[in-house]
């Protein structure tokens, strides 16, 4: 083997090396936005706590498509992925509500925190074992963690301001504990990494997603809001819609 062809065998297995570290680096960064996240907490600022659950979730999408795009799926990345957002999807978003209105009502409080945390560490266990298994990739069965901790994310900042008295820290309770059983039920929710819009054009997909960017980017606490309940209430939208079709058109006798 020329000294060329060994030079170029050891530059092509430090790329390798650095295609597999890579998608490992987004996943760092989740988990470090989910840390971020309880530290600025326990320090009363919810402004900027509850932007880092927002940058987790851009995160955890990120590390997985480049893992798949890149071919360095990895046992390891499987692993390393699901304890980071058991961090950044469970222990922060009920740190930040109950510094946001569940301290407000003591033992209450932190244990409808630990029971958010428990459905979201469940949720990402049953997910792990689903992977392999045949099923529908159009839906997720139960709500994904990352959309489930984008529900009090963006509540608490359109609303920053902590909750007073018993009657106000029951919003705060609302936020946890419906994302909490939503993650944990068999509710469908739609997956939009097979969503087809339907536009012949790919140029229309992107001038909405475009147009989304900048409703964003201008109006940030309304949007956020508005993406996080729509996800929500969709999976009951669908379940209303299949009932009524199945009423429209019932299955032939025979």
């Amino acid at each position: 083997m020329s000294a060329l062809q060994q030079v170029s065998d050891g530059h092509n297995k430090k790329v390798r090396r650095g295609m597999y570290l890579l998608p490992s680096l987004f996943t760092v960064g989740n988990l470090f936005c989910g840390y971020a996240c309880v530290m600025y907490a326990m320090r009363g600022d919810l402004v900027t706590a509850a932007p880092f659950i927002g940058v987790a979730v851009i995160l955890d999408l990120l590390d997985g498509r480049i893992a798949r795009m890149t071919g360095t799926t990895s046992a390891f990345g499987v692993e390393f992925d699901s304890l980071a957002d058991v961090v950044s999807f469970g222990v922060a978003p009920a740190v930040l509500a109950f510094a946001w209105g569940l301290s407000e009502l003591g033992r209450w409080g932190w244990a409808a925190g630990f029971l958010y945390l428990t459905a979201a560490a469940i949720r990402l266990a049953r997910f792990n074992i689903q992977t392999g298994a045949q099923t529908d990739k159009r839906y997720f069965i139960g709500m994904p963690s990352p959309a489930a901790a984008g529900v009090p994310a963006a509540t608490i900042f359109l609303y920053p301001y902590p909750l007073i008295g018993t009657a106000q820290a029951l919003a705060a309770i609302a936020v946890v504990v419906i994302p909490a059983l939503l993650m944990v039920s068999t509710i469908r929710f739609r997956s939009f990494k097979t969503l087809n819009l339907g536009w012949d054009r790919a140029y229309i997909k992107l001038l909405g997603f475009a147009a989304l960017i900048v409703f964003i980017a201008t109006e940030p606490r309304i949007a956020l809001v508005i993406i996080a309940y729509s996800y929500l209430a969709s999976a009951f939208v669908g379940m209303a819609i299949t009932r009524l079709r199945g009423r429209h058109h019932p299955a032939s006798e025979g």
